[in-house]
């Protein structure tokens, strides 16, 4: 089972911690949790995948989307601390050209 954990950063910007699998069953969920923070006026998001073992084309589908939901609320959407797998689906896919990885989710807003 997958579980996300919202953590509020500052007033408008909150770190999504990703536990478990990003796949067909949990994809969904990852799109909701990125909205409702949206709507919560979290409109800039780091999805921490530290925790995530595995992660498949439903879980790209699920980053691009939340990247998509969060600009549309005049934000950005950032990722974080990929483990091997699910960096090597980034670069397969050249999806680490659009959501560049930090090393770490505190890292990806300091700029």
């Amino acid at each position: 089972m997958t579980s996300y954990q919202v953590e509020d950063v500052h007033t408008d910007l909150a770190i999504i911690r990703v536990v478990g699998r990003l796949n067909m069953i949990a994809a969904p969920e990852l799109r909701d949790v990125v909205s409702q923070a949206a709507r919560a006026g979290k409109a800039r998001l780091v999805v921490d995948l530290a925790g995530v073992e595995f992660m498949d084309s439903s879980g790209l589908g699920a980053l691009i989307g939340a990247l998509k939901t969060t600009r549309q609320a005049g934000g950005d959407l950032r990722i974080a601390a990929p483990g091997e797998q699910v960096a090597m689906v980034l670069q397969l896919s050249n999806v680490d050209r659009i959501l560049t990885p930090y090393e770490t989710a505190d890292a990806a807003f300091t700029d």
